[in-house]
């Protein structure tokens, strides 16, 4: 899928890339080693989405949407726990009987965050926003991905300015870890 647009576009087409990377692992048979691979696949796309939504998404519905510190605090509440199952995740191996019941706890939370951002949050923001700030959010959030970590880190601050200034230094050790192990290469 192609990403640019405004933020909500953006964050659309990334929620069906994941959808995507779920419906691929779980068509593997249990214990394949592929496993491994579209799990690390989907931990670096759900923690780089994660961080640029806390970077930037949710600090403008703290800022335009009523009610929007709770709607911000749930769905930030909502990232912490998908972080520590990809951390768990991390450690398991395919056939490991925990792999596919985290894969599948996974798959629950992170369906029933997306259906609550895109039936709720993202309307929300989209009728209370003033002119021209989905557009510079979805530039933002794209940004932030490039320099984004690649791996979980669950005690990492997840509110702006600790996680604007500590997600860059994560993200560039992450990717030279992912460089050298050749985690995340999609052949």
């Amino acid at each position: 899928m192609g990403h640019g647009g405004n933020v909500i576009e953006e964050l659309t087409t990334d929620h069906r890339e994941v959808d995507a990377l779920f419906e691929k692992i779980q068509a593997l048979p249990s214990g394949d080693d592929r496993q491994r691979e579209i799990a690390d696949q989907l931990t670096i796309e759900l923690v780089r989405h994660s961080v640029a939504e806390e970077a930037h998404l949710y600090p403008a519905v703290r800022r335009y949407v009523d009610d929007g510190d709770d709607l911000a605090d749930k769905e930030i509440a909502d990232h912490a726990e998908v972080e520590r199952m990809l951390k768990e995740l991390e450690s398991c191996t395919p056939g490991d009987g925990r792999f596919d019941a985290l894969v599948a706890q996974l798959k629950q939370s992170v369906t029933a965050h997306v259906r609550d951002e895109e039936d709720r949050l993202f309307p929300l923001l989209a009728d209370a926003s003033p002119a021209g700030l989905l557009d510079d959010l979805g530039d933002k959030v794209r940004s932030a991905k490039r320099t984004a970590p690649t791996r979980p880190h669950p005690a990492a601050p997840d509110t702006p300015p600790a996680n604007r200034l500590m997600a860059p230094g994560a993200g560039m050790v992450d990717r030279l870890r992912d460089m050298f192990t050749g985690r995340g290469r999609q052949d």
